[in-house]
């Protein structure tokens, strides 16, 4: 079965929907009942400190933890029983790992919609009861009973992780969350390039413009004019259909995501990397940008 027909039979399901619709509110208002410190700890889920979404980097704890209890068990059922206190620990090991990727999962999944919200909800329900499993299996393990019992728990558990991780992988290279949407191999101007008459860009406004290959986002505020990649770096919202903020800031109107106009850095998420900057000039009446010098390694590859 292609990858194509899984997600298929994933956007089908109409319950998906319905619970996602109760489950990812809730999610939110729980963040946002915690004040500034709920917000604090959602975009330390998110990786906002760390420049890149923190689950993916998680999730090889519990899959590795696994991959080699599935190994371990395989020898043990094959005769060689000194593999078992292995075993046994790497399940534990394996559990405190899925306890954080669950937590940073359930962050980054608030910052979805439609199929991708679809397929996150699917990937975290076959992820619970992979858990839910192991966690059984733990026990029986604990008890020193049932050690076939323990074994075959373990076993089924990794074959729902893997289709799960299966379906996260999809989510990844296919539906390209988590990646920077706004980075691009080519394109970005490396000399200042006029994008718009001065006068047609009022106070307190925002407008998308092309510099070459790329959208930009103008902004004059403060009357200082700001520019940044228009491309929103989380999931490619346009930023110039957000809302422009007070602190010379930006909320992207897709995900909620703030950046600062000043340096195109996150300042909440679920964005975890920063929006490209540009310098800005007015020569002879019209607004010139270019991509600033220090990010042209980022993003424009070497001649």
């Amino acid at each position: 079965m292609s990858t194509k027909s899984i997600m298929k039979i994933i956007d089908e399901q109409e319950w998906l929907d319905e619970a996602a619709e109760t489950i990812q509110p809730a999610v939110l208002n729980a963040f946002k009942s915690g004040g500034k410190p709920g917000n604090d700890i959602k975009n330390f889920l998110h990786g906002k400190w760390l420049g890149h979404p923190l689950h993916p980097m998680i999730t090889d704890i519990p899959l590795g933890a696994w991959t080699t209890v599935a190994v371990l068990d395989t020898m043990e059922i094959c005769g060689s029983k000194k593999y078992k206190p292995g075993a046994d620990a790497a399940v534990g090991i394996g559990l405190a790992g899925a306890a954080g990727a669950a937590a940073t999962g359930l962050a980054d999944w608030t910052g979805t919609t439609q199929v991708e919200r679809k397929a996150g909800l699917a990937h975290a329900i076959l992820n619970v009861t992979a858990t839910a499993l192991y966690l059984a299996s733990f026990i029986l393990r604990k008890r020193k009973k049932s050690r076939k019992s323990a074994i075959a728990l373990s076993m089924l558990g990794y074959g729902i992780t893997t289709a799960s991780a299966y379906i996260g992988g999809n989510l990844v290279y296919n539906q390209q969350m988590g990646v920077n949407h706004a980075a691009a191999p080519e394109g970005f101007p490396k000399d200042f390039v006029a994008v718009l008459p001065e006068n047609e860009l009022a106070e307190n406004t925002m407008k998308c413009v092309q510099a070459e290959k790329i959208n930009v986002l103008l902004a004059r505020k403060n009357n200082e004019i700001f520019a940044v990649a228009n491309t929103c770096t989380h999931m490619g919202g346009p930023l110039s259909e957000g809302d422009l903020l007070d602190d010379c800031s930006v909320r992207c109107p897709w995900h909620q995501s703030i950046f600062s106009l000043k340096d195109g850095s996150v300042i909440n998420g679920p964005a975890t990397e920063p929006q490209p900057k540009f310098d800005v000039r007015v020569r002879d009446g019209q607004i010139e940008v270019r991509l600033k010098k220090e990010q042209l390694g980022d993003f424009i590859p070497p001649e």
